[in-house]
């Protein structure tokens, strides 16, 4: 936390050139450049695995873009979703939540009018799902996971879930992987990945942001 709360207020373009790598001229073909960016200063080992960033610390990165009163501007992928064998998995196994049980939010400047180079980055807060926010992902993933072994994973679209919701995680529909059908068959559908509704993330920066404050965050 110390090491994050050094990075407050300090702009891409100047991060950029102490670590010594080119900002993008636009995010749109530099998906997750900011994440990796952070990563690199505070440590991150994981990478692309599936586990936490800090694995040691048993804590998830994530690099979340806002608007200057601290709204969400984008859903917040979590882990990629996995379409078969999830018979007999329960939620305290799930990737899920193995990502969501303690958070490490950096806000950054998310306006697209700003040059990326001058974003710069905001309070961090360290999260973990209180019992009421745990319970409300775990009913979502529970209903999405039976939806998907029912084979009803293409009539789930994101408009399902309360805190989590399933979206196609590709660059483009041509990667397909298996699934299974209506009828129990094996099918070929795009890729899913679960992702955080804005709504969920702006309460939990809301939240983190007003006990930072009051325990006298200083920088």
């Amino acid at each position: 936390m110390q090491r994050a709360d050094q990075l407050i207020g300090q702009s891409f373009g100047d991060l950029a050139r102490y670590a010594g790598v080119e900002v993008p001229t636009s995010m749109r073909h530099a998906k997750g450049w900011a994440g990796q960016l952070i990563e690199l200063y505070l440590g991150a080992t994981a990478g692309s695995k599936q586990q936490q960033d800090f694995p040691t610390l048993g804590v998830e990165l994530k690099t979340i873009p806002v608007s200057p009163d601290a709204k969400p501007l984008e859903t917040t992928y979590v882990c990629i979703t996995p379409l078969l064998g999830l018979n007999g998995v329960t939620w305290q196994q799930s990737n899920v939540r193995n990502k969501l049980q303690q958070v490490l939010w950096i806000p950054v400047d998310g306006r697209r009018e700003i040059p990326i180079a001058e974003r710069t980055v905001g309070i961090p807060i360290l999260w973990q799902p209180s019992p009421e926010e745990d319970q409300l992902l775990r009913q979502d993933w529970e209903e999405i996971s039976e939806q998907i072994i029912l084979g009803q994973v293409e009539s789930l679209t994101a408009r399902f879930g309360t805190a989590l919701q399933l979206r196609p995680k590709a660059a483009d529909g041509s990667r397909l992987t298996d699934a299974v059908g209506t009828h129990g068959e094996l099918i070929k559908t795009r890729p899913r990945g679960y992702y955080l509704r804005k709504e969920f993330t702006q309460q939990i920066l809301l939240q983190g942001l007003q006990q930072r404050l009051q325990a006298g965050l200083t920088f």
